[in-house]
């Protein structure tokens, strides 16, 4: 039996990690703040009781050290998540992101302990755009884009041709059309937000630290993960979960650009299974790897399949205007995953949604869409 520390635990994908660390025999101690954007009802029904928790935050090294100093291994999922948020909360992100990774490898670095391994979550929002391809030029990484701007008093008819034209970033040497191929994890990195440089930060210091010491680090760069108990009513998290509130509150999914643009979504089992075999096999050690299904499905049509396995009479909103710092295309090349550790996502789209959709009727959603989007747009971000 091995002793597993999992800080933000109590969470989306840590909740589902650690069912998964206790069913294979493993003692397991979630640290977690229960931080009321995510769980404004503290410690989740969901919560493993198998499992000892500590309430605590990354940010305060002498309650971190206490948890982390007992473990054989640790996987550091705490994080204040989300894009849009983080453009204004910079403070916050930083502090929690960034800082509270600090602590954790200034403990393993200054400290006694037995740990043998950290798995850090990462994140693909460290890409910025993904990979592309140039008929004159091969693969080219197009910078971020400044958004199209609407046609003041523009038709219908006009903003479609706008999107159908201008949305597509353009090969960065020619200026000519591209397009999007797998990402794979040597693309240089341009974060678009300060919650992307936070964790590129995170997995850049443990790598650091790991080598350096000789202590095994793997770092995960997580697609869009989606499942149950991803929180649905925080407007700032995955795109999945605030579609799925909008249309149980029978409200039209708002969906920015012309829906076109594609994310990869993995089913929140598979993120576990990937974990696992990090943890378990050192052919992972020192390696960053990509989690994803590397199938790019575009977000216009995410919001279609939810509203129609929600069964609701709905159409979503496609509003044809431009969040900044939003990519147009990325999505995994897992080919490193798959021959380093046989990793290889296994849950269908539809599958997961269904699953998922099943689930989320049974839970509450509030829709804070609206509160969100306004947020933005006060801060000039739309």
């Amino acid at each position: 039996m091995n002793r597993i520390l999992v800080t933000g635990g109590a969470g989306f994908i840590g909740s589902h990690l650690v069912d998964a660390l206790i069913q294979k025999g493993n003692q397991v101690t979630v640290f977690d703040n229960l931080d009321r954007q995510v769980h404004p009802r503290g410690l989740p029904n969901h919560f493993n009781l198998r499992s000892t928790f500590i309430r605590g935050d990354v940010r305060n090294r002498q309650a971190l050290k206490e948890v982390v100093c007992q473990a054989d291994a640790v996987v550091h999922l705490a994080a204040a998540v989300g894009v849009g948020q983080s453009q204004y909360q910079i403070a916050h992100y930083v502090e929690s992101n960034i800082q509270g990774t600090a602590n954790l490898l200034d403990i393993l670095v200054n400290e006694k302990h037995r740990v043998k391994k950290l798995l850090v979550a990462s994140s693909m929002s460290i890409y910025g755009e993904g990979l592309y391809r140039c008929r004159q030029c091969g693969r080219v990484k197009p910078e971020l884009r400044k958004g199209p701007q609407e046609i003041e008093g523009s038709t219908d008819r006009e903003k479609v041709r706008i999107s159908r034209s201008d949305w597509e970033p353009k090969c960065p040497r020619c200026g000519g059309e591209i397009k999007a191929i797998p990402t794979p994890e040597d693309t240089p990195l341009i974060a678009n937000s300060i919650y992307a440089i936070s964790k590129k930060e995170q997995e850049e210091m443990a790598l650091l630290i790991g080598k350096t010491y000789g202590l095994p680090v793997v770092a995960l760069r997580f697609f869009n993960v989606y499942g149950p108990r991803q929180s649905l009513s925080n407007p700032y998290t995955g795109v999945t979960a605030i579609f799925l509130s909008r249309v149980k509150n029978n409200h039209p999914p708002v969906v920015y650009e012309d829906g076109q643009q594609t994310r990869d979504f993995i089913w929140v089992g598979d993120v576990v299974q990937a974990c696992l075999l990090c943890l378990e096999n050192e052919k992972a050690d020192f390696q960053v790897f990509n989690v994803g299904t590397g199938k790019p499905v575009a977000i216009g049509q995410m919001a279609e399949l939810i509203i129609q396995l929600l069964k609701k009479k709905l159409t979503p909103e496609i509003t044809y205007t431009f969040r900044k710092g939003d990519v147009r295309h990325c999505f995994a090349d897992t080919t490193q995953i798959r021959k380093a550790l046989g990793f290889q996502a296994k849950t269908p789209l539809r599958e997961g949604l269904l699953k998922l959709a099943g689930w989320a009727r049974k839970v509450e959603a509030k829709d804070r869409f609206e509160q969100a989007a306004k947020e933005l747009k006060e801060k000039g971000l739309t």
